[in-house]
């Protein structure tokens, strides 16, 4: 479907600024200063084009209102589903919202006015051609006035009007008008200044005519995660058996001016699905930001939640509440949970609670079961994240308590509070070490595509360096049964990898070598792997260990990094509170994907493609320079053959092929060009 700019309405014959009540107050002296009588048909029958506003009738419907009218008229009549959504959400792709309007059609557009009285505004609807429905009472304006303005809601008379369009083709399509009445000289004419000039309550309606759970959670998403926009409530309309899902966009808070950019007009959206669908009104209400000031509170409260997690991590709760998967779980009593665990029934009880609340246990009297959430925090998960809690509400979160260390001087902070740098301080703490090693594992899923993301066929030797516990190192082995690895780690690390992989298909093919990757790396490897390491270091550091690898690799060899990209277009990713973690505790950072381009140049290679990966992770395939010039950048690749290492190698070695080993990426991933995959 071809993008149609949505149609904005017209400029008033008479050019007046409908946002400013000051002017054409005075009137031309060839005019009759006898204001028309608003229930006059004839009135009703006038050209709706060029309608007289310049008689200073009090009664008249002020210019600022007329023209959202007309605004909202003009978009009804002329806006297509496509071009409502290019205006509103301009962040959706063409194919989006092609896929979009599959699901939605243009309902209504809405507006809010001020006439002194329905009559007057009745008359005016009527003139510009529209067919007026019965008057019914508003709830959620008037509230939100309230709230917005402090003002007692039974004191805000809000009433709403639906005005239709008459013709074939037309009838669905309506205006939805807001108003309250204000005689002249109210006391709340401020109000009809400020809403006048914000316009806060006009929106545009997509109806969606077959809706169910698939669809109006593929909606939500698309609107909050792709297109930016922020839930902003909702609710079942049991007149109308109609669920509404309102949305508007990050920038509508707050008056216009005052050195912001002007905003687009229509910044809410809602989506209406026939019939009552709880599951994806819930959804949606949970997800609505909440006032800001409590939003604030949520914030500065989340270190609460961090050691609510981890406590419960330590003690084990959640291991002894069962699991929802298929049926409906039995949930277990506070006081047992208690008994089993150790802890006070009532100090249990208000901890489950808290839980409760972020979404990991489900209460059910004084009983909970585990949420799939929470579940991932018992030590039977696959992964666990449960060493992650601990890590997190332990020695991290004392060193995040000198995150202003860090941010004054540059530093980590870690060492200032703990005498010496994260890693050494893993060597002589054995437990904390393992503790470590078990929290990086849990975060494996992140490995799961690569296998499939990278032609390993014309490889014969992979070296994972600083591979912690060989996991990745092991998904590749397993896909590929030709390669040999070598996993090239700290003395203390092997040796636990040894323990943790004496079983497996690929044991006997993975060497295991001790070594200081700043120093030097194993040669002869056909593919290098680098997950996580890189964030660990500064520009410097990272810089040493790229030629580190670059002096150990041939050319046209592989290199593959694993690592969180920053985003560098505002959009949310684990990245940017992952980028203060790494300041704080090890001296690293988190980069973009045109940072890691440039390190890899200075150290010898070229960036191909990134690839997106699980948990806002991504992939990026490098190559060693120097691969003779007909070698395509990025081609299916060719086997190479050659001897297979024998088993007995302790560092096994072969030659490196000749062709890139990087599967094409996908249009949209922006390979080498700095964008984020």
């Amino acid at each position: 479907m071809t993008a149609q700019r949505v149609p904005t309405a017209r400029p008033h014959p008479t050019h007046l600024d409908p946002r400013r009540t000051d002017q054409a107050r005075a009137e031309p002296a060839c005019c009759d200063p006898t204001p028309p009588d608003p229930t006059d048909p004839a009135l009703a029958a006038s050209d709706p084009a060029a309608p007289d506003l310049t008689a200073p009738d009090p009664a008249a419907l002020d210019p600022a209102d007329l023209h959202s009218i007309r605004d909202a008229l003009a978009w009804v009549r002329g806006a297509d589903t496509d071009g409502v959504l290019a205006e509103l959400v301009p962040a959706l792709t063409a194919r989006e919202r092609a896929e979009m309007a599959t699901h939605c059609t243009l309902a209504h557009v809405a507006a809010l006015v001020f006439p002194a009285s329905l009559g007057v505004l009745t008359a005016r609807l009527r003139a510009e051609g529209l067919t007026v429905g019965k008057a019914v009472p508003s709830t959620v304006v008037r509230a939100r006035l309230g709230r917005r303005y402090g003002v007692p809601t039974e004191s805000l008379d809000v009433t709403i009007l639906h005005a239709g369009l008459p013709g074939a083709g037309d009838s669905a399509r309506t205006v939805e008008v807001f108003a309250l009445e204000l005689p002249p000289r109210s006391p709340l004419d401020g109000i009809a200044a400020r809403e006048r000039a914000e316009h806060n309550e006009s929106h545009v309606a997509l109806d969606v005519p077959e809706p169910n759970a698939v669809v109006l959670s593929g909606l939500r998403a698309l609107l909050g995660e792709r297109g930016g926009l922020i839930p902003d409530g909702g609710g079942h309309n049991r007149h109308e058996d109609c669920t509404v899902l309102f949305f508007r966009s990050a920038g509508e808070a707050g008056p216009a001016g005052r050195g912001r950019t002007r905003r687009p007009r229509y910044r809410r959206l809602e989506i209406r699905a026939r019939g009552h669908h709880p599951l994806a009104l819930t959804a949606h209400l949970e997800a609505t930001a909440p006032e800001p000031a409590k939003r604030l509170l949520e914030l500065m409260t989340g270190a609460w939640t961090t050691q609510a997690i981890a406590v419960a991590a330590e003690l084990g709760v959640l291991d002894q509440l069962p699991v929802g998967r298929g049926e409906r779980p039995r949930p277990v009593p506070v006081a047992q949970v208690a008994a089993r665990v150790g802890a006070d029934p009532r100090g249990l009880a208000r901890l489950l609670r808290h839980l409760a609340a972020v979404g990991l246990v489900a209460p059910s009297g004084e009983s909970y079961a585990a949420t799939e959430t929470g579940a991932l925090l018992r030590q039977d998960a696959r992964p666990s994240l449960r060493p992650l809690a601990l890590l997190y509400g332990g020695p991290f979160y004392d060193s995040f308590g000198a995150l202003a260390h860090s941010v004054r001087t540059g530093e980590e902070s870690f060492a200032a509070l703990f005498g010496k740098g994260h890693f050494d301080y893993l060597t002589e703490h054995p437990r904390l070490a393992r503790l470590f090693d078990a929290a990086m594992a849990a975060s494996a899923a992140m490995f799961e595509p690569i296998p499939g993301l990278f032609d390993f066929r014309g490889a014969r030797v992979v070296v994972d360096v600083a591979g912690g516990n060989g996991h990745l190192l092991g998904r590749i082995l397993e896909r590929a049964p030709q390669l040999r690895g070598v996993l090239f780690e700290r003395p203390d690390v092997l040796a636990a990898a040894r323990q943790q992989r004496p079983e497996t298909s690929w044991a006997h093919r993975c060497a295991f070598v001790a070594g200081d990757f700043l120093a030097a790396v194993p040669e002869g490897g056909d593919v290098y792997l680098l997950s996580r390491v890189l964030h660990d270091w500064d520009d410097d550091r990272a810089l040493t260990v790229l030629r580190s690898c670059a002096a150990s690799m041939a050319e046209g060899a592989a290199l593959l990094i694993v690592e969180r990209l920053l985003p560098t277009d505002g959009s949310a990713s684990l990245a940017v509170s992952w980028d203060l973690h790494m300041m704080c505790n090890v001296g690293g950072r988190e980069r973009t994907a045109a940072e890691y381009e440039q390190l890899l140049a200075a150290a010898g290679f070229t960036l191909d493609t990134v690839h997106g990966l699980p948990l806002d992770g991504s992939l990026l395939c490098a190559r060693r320079r120097g691969a003779p010039p007909s070698t395509p950048t990025c081609p299916p690749s060719v086997p190479t053959t050659g001897p297979t290492p024998t088993p007995s190698s302790s560092t096994p070695t072969g030659a490196a092929v000749s062709s890139s080993h990087c599967r094409s990426a996908p249009a949209s991933s922006g390979a080498g060009t700095g964008e984020r995959a």
